[in-house]
């Protein structure tokens, strides 16, 4: 018997299968869908106290007969009510610190939310803030990394620290008052945190997520880690959405069809062959199952 253990950071797909007609169900995080209505996070310009505007989704249920499904509709939305994934209170992982260059900006878009990632040298660890100049909403990953370690907003270059407080505005009087020390000058920072040689953040701002990687830290594996283990990392962009690819993923079914002389299928002992391809049944059965992922055994 074989163990397959799957973890990842997105929450478990939730179809609803039991409902006798076309239904429209609203969900306040994404959930996984075909038909995705996306609203973007609203650009704030205001300090970095006011928590990020998240996005709403949709989803759509396929019709479905209720000649062959019996169920209890009123439990069932109970129950996922009761299950409901905080998608804005988990940890997101942006891309492996070995791509990362230090001496530029990187713009990253990370469930909705436009983020720029760069290396603060002052204090020696990677920022992810909110990716918008609060002047003129330029994208800041468009800016540079000055010759004092600030992030420079390539449109006017207002300058910002790993705090998302700006240092320097330019075109400022020298002898009036300060107006960069002002909170609508200042860019929303997000909790970040390097594990595994990966960085992620946490997709809210609000100061009282700051320490949260003292109480929750990314899943770990224990085995990137490991010395003794060859490992290598790299980063591939596809044009579609995570929940896509994630669905293709777990479904081993297809591969004896859709990857089809394209790469070595095995072959298991003692299978029947009933077509060319060679399909056949897939023997997994979960053994936890939860809203934060689960662990399956495949075979026997």
């Amino acid at each position: 018997m074989e163990t397959l253990t799957i973890s990842t950071c997105f929450a478990p797909f939730h179809f609803n299968l039991n409902t006798p007609r076309f239904s429209r169900i609203i969900c306040e995080k994404p959930n996984f869908s075909f038909r995705l209505n996306h609203k973007q996070p609203r650009k704030s310009n205001l300090s970095s106290n006011e928590p990020h505007q998240k996005a709403r989704f949709k989803l759509f249920t396929s019709n479905i007969s209720n000649s062959t499904i019996s169920t209890n509709e009123p439990q069932l939305l109970q129950k996922q009510e009761e299950e409901k994934f905080e998608w804005y209170a988990q940890w997101y992982p942006i891309m492996p610190i070995s791509e990362l260059d230090k001496r530029r900006p990187h713009g990253k878009k990370v469930v909705g939310i436009d983020v720029v990632v760069w290396w603060d040298k002052n204090e020696k660890e990677w920022r992810v803030m909110d990716d918008t100049c609060p002047h003129r909403l330029a994208p800041l990953s468009d800016g540079r990394i000055d010759q004092w370690g600030r992030l420079q907003c390539v449109y006017h270059g207002w300058c910002f620290g790993g705090s998302g407080d700006c240092k320097f505005i330019p075109q400022a009087p020298r002898d009036k008052p300060p107006v960069h020390t002002s909170k609508r000058a200042c860019v929303a920072v997000y909790p970040s945190f390097v594990q595994n040689g990966i960085l992620w953040f946490w997709p809210d701002s609000d100061p009282s997520y700051k320490d949260i990687h003292l109480t929750k830290r990314p899943p770990y594996i224990p085995l990137i880690d490991d010395t003794s283990y060859a490992k290598s990392t790299f980063v591939r962009d596809v044009p579609y959405g995570y929940e896509i690819l994630i669905e293709n993923l777990m479904d081993p079914s297809h591969i004896n069809y859709a990857h089809y002389r394209i790469m070595k299928i095995p072959e298991l002992p003692n299978s029947v062959k009933a077509d060319r391809e060679g399909g056949m049944p897939f023997n997994i059965s979960p053994a936890k199952l939860d809203l934060n992922g689960f662990i399956a055994k495949q075979g026997a």
